[in-house]
């Protein structure tokens, strides 16, 4: 299991995931979930994925062979970001029913995918892609998604989060949503993956790895906690007939 999340606000779009594929009580596994596509000046595009490792990697795979070999339809060439989300949903599609035909079964070989970022002379984007190939765009009425390890994390976004929330109030967001799950899930776990992009800027940030000795993430996580504390040390006492 896994737990990515991606915001689309008025100033950019958030990208986070963690890399814990595996957590058993002698084997725990780390694989990147986060991939970057773009051309410099011309289109950033931030790739999130969760579900069957295989899947995943075969489609990632696929994904960066097209623009090595400059096929027709490629990240770096399609004409918008909902053609960027119809390839990679046709590439999840056709890899998880061929695994599945091969297999004899009908289960087990998904995989989702989270695909946002912005092409020259169009707005932002943020696409969910389903492992049956079909995607939904990201509103501004419903501004984020989630795959994987989400419910965890989901009450802290829906509380704290909206269209119009800037990049440092998403990024808090998004850190007190993954201490949230992490805390509550084992299959969620360090270190994360994060990356914001700001706005007609066309260039890819570095992102980075934040791992459970960050300060500031380790700042974040005191904060929290002691807030929660004290705000219900702060609540009026129930009354007497909640306990008769």
């Amino acid at each position: 299991m896994t737990y990515c999340v991606a915001l689309c606000l008025q100033d950019g779009i958030v990208f986070a995931g963690d890399t814990r594929t595996n957590a058993g009580i002698d084997h725990v596994s780390t694989f990147r979930k986060m991939y970057k596509f773009g051309v410099e000046g011309e289109r950033s595009m931030v790739l999130l994925t969760a579900g069957n490792l295989a899947t995943s990697q075969a489609v990632i795979n696929m994904l960066f062979r097209g623009i090595q070999q400059d096929s027709e339809r490629n990240l770096h060439n399609v004409a918008t970001l909902f053609d960027a989300a119809m390839l990679v949903g046709e590439h999840v599609s056709s890899i998880a029913q061929s695994a599945q035909t091969r297999a004899h079964t009908q289960e087990g070989f998904g995989s989702s995918f989270l695909i946002g970022g912005q092409i020259r002379g169009q707005v932002p984007e943020l696409y969910q892609v389903y492992q049956e190939g079909n995607c939904i765009r990201a509103t501004r009425d419903t501004p984020y998604f989630q795959i994987g390890e989400s419910k965890y994390g989901k009450p802290i976004l829906d509380r704290a989060i909206n269209y119009h929330s800037s990049l440092d109030e998403a990024v808090r967001a998004v850190l007190v949503s993954f201490d949230s799950t992490i805390r509550s899930n084992l299959s969620v776990g360090f270190p994360i993956d994060l990356l914001a992009y700001r706005n007609n800027s066309f260039n890819m940030p570095a992102g980075m790895r934040i791992d459970e000795s960050d300060p500031y993430l380790h700042n974040i996580r005191e904060q929290w906690s002691d807030g929660l504390k004290s705000i219900l040390q702060s609540f009026a006492e129930p009354p007497e007939y909640y306990f008769k």
